[in-house]
């Protein structure tokens, strides 16, 4: 599986923006795929993900009730909508892929990854 993530830019506080993350390969709609993001001088972190049946999970304390992740396994796409934007947000967002529907939240368990894109929030 192959993953490309695209749709970052600059935006202001309380903006939106929409990620994009397309995908290759005829396993897609089997897997469980997320966003993990991770700011300057900081570890990559879990921010959602969403199994093959719809099913989702976000990182509760910091984006819960502000993204939504969503998939489209038609077009082989996974998409994390970002509403309410803070600064804190700032930070290289990157799709990641895994055949696992355990442990979705750990990094250690997605076998392939985007190569990130970059999304800045100004003050």
């Amino acid at each position: 599986v192959q993953l490309q993530a695209f749709g970052g830019g600059l935006v202001q506080t309380g903006g939106s923006l929409r990620l994009s993350c397309g995908a290759s390969g005829r396993a897609f709609s089997s897997y469980t795929m997320a966003w993990f993001r991770q700011a300057p001088g900081k570890e990559r972190e879990f921010v959602a993900a969403i199994g093959w049946s719809g099913g989702t999970a976000y990182d509760e304390d910091s984006v819960k009730g502000r993204f939504t992740i969503s998939r489209d396994n038609a077009k082989k796409t996974v998409y994390l909508q970002m509403d309410s934007l803070k600064p804190e947000d700032t930070a290289v967002y990157y799709c990641a892929a895994t055949p696992t529907r355990w442990g979705i939240s750990r990094s250690a368990v997605y076998d392939y990854w985007g190569q990130g894109t970059l999304v800045t929030v100004s003050s």
